[in-house]
C-alpha cells in the first residue's frame, strides 16, 4: 500500500519542529504541497530548504503567533481569501504545565484561545474550500490526557477535551461533504516539548531529567518513547483515500499507554 497525496494541499499548524514538522515532512514525501505554520521564521526557512531537497518542490510557510489569537485569526483569514487546502492539521504548542490548583482564570482563558479558538477559526476557514471540492481531511492533534488526565497538565487536559468533543461534533455535520474529522490522542514522543516538561518535573522532584525519561518509558507497554516520524505515518494514512471511512473518532498513538479501551 502506497500513500499518494499528489495534488493535495495541506496546512500544518505548529510545524517548525517536533510532531508538526514530522507530519509536514511525511505529507510532503507522499506528494502533498504543504504550508507550514509557526512563529519561528528562521526554522521555517530552514525547513523549506529541507523539504525542497526531499521532494524537489517548493513549499510554503506562514508566520503566526498562536498566543495572539486575534492576530492569528487575521493572518489565517487573509490566507484563505486566496488559498484553499484539502488537508488541515490543527496543532500548536501546549499551554504551560501546572496542576489544577495552581492555574488561574486568565490561564484558562489564554489556553482556550490558544488551543480551542484557533482550531475552530482555522477549521471554519478551511472547510469552505473543502465543501466546494467535496473532499477534505481535518485532523486535530490532541492528547491521551483527554481520556486519562495528567495532574501536571490541568490546562491541556481541560481545553484539549473541548477540542476533541468539538471535532466529533463537526464530523457529524461535515460527513455529507466527504470531509472527515478525526482526533489523534498523542502519547509520549521524543520532542523538545517532552524534554521541557521532563526538565520541569525533574526540578520539582529533585531528580535528573534522564530518570524522568526512563520512568516515562517504563510506563509504556512497549517500553519506549515514540519517535516523531511514527506519528507522521499515522497522519499520512488518515489524510489519504485509504481512510475514507474513518470519521469522528479519537485515535490514540501511545504505545499502549492508555489503560482504558
Amino acid at each position: 500500500m502506497k500513500i499518494n497525496l499528489k495534488d493535495k494541499k495541506a496546512l500544518i499548524g505548529g510545524s517548525s519542529k517536533g510532531l508538526g514538522y514530522a507530519v509536514a515532512k511525511q505529507l510532503a514525501v507522499c506528494g502533498a504541497m504543504v504550508t507550514l505554520v509557526s512563529r519561528n521564521e528562521p526554522l521555517l526557512k530552514k525547513n523549506m530548504i529541507e523539504l525542497k531537497k526531499l521532494t524537489g518542490f517548493n513549499h510554503n510557510y506562514i508566520v503566526v503567533d498562536y498566543n495572539d489569537s486575534e492576530g492569528y485569526n487575521k493572518i489565517i483569514t487573509e490566507f484563505f481569501k486566496t488559498n484553499s487546502v484539502d488537508i488541515l492539521i490543527n496543532n500548536t504548542q501546549g499551554p504551560n504545565a501546572g496542576d489544577v490548583l495552581s492555574v488561574s482564570e486568565s490561564d484558562y482563558k489564554n489556553a482556550f484561545n490558544l488551543l480551542f479558538q484557533n482550531t475552530v477559526n482555522t477549521s471554519m476557514s478551511a472547510i469552505k474550500g473543502m465543501k466546494k471540492n467535496n473532499w477534505g481531511r481535518i485532523i486535530n492533534m490532541t492528547s491521551v490526557s483527554v481520556k486519562e488526565p495528567l495532574s501536571y497538565l490541568a490546562l491541556s487536559n481541560t481545553i484539549r477535551s473541548a477540542v476533541t468533543s468539538w471535532g466529533k461534533t463537526l464530523s457529524i455535520e461535515s460527513g455529507k461533504n466527504n470531509i472527515t474529522v478525526n482526533n489523534i490522542l498523542t502519547g509520549f514522543f521524543n520532542t523538545e516539548r517532552l524534554n521541557q516538561l521532563n526538565s520541569e518535573k525533574a526540578k520539582k522532584f529533585n531528580v535528573s531529567a534522564e530518570q524522568v525519561f526512563d520512568k516515562m518509558s517504563e510506563m509504556v507497554p512497549l517500553k519506549r518513547i515514540g519517535e516523531p516520524e511514527e506519528f507522521g505515518y499515522l497522519v499520512a494514512f488518515l489524510s489519504s483515500d485509504y481512510a475514507d471511512y474513518i470519521n469522528g473518532i479519537n485515535i490514540p498513538i501511545d504505545g499502549g499507554l492508555l489503560k482504558s479501551m
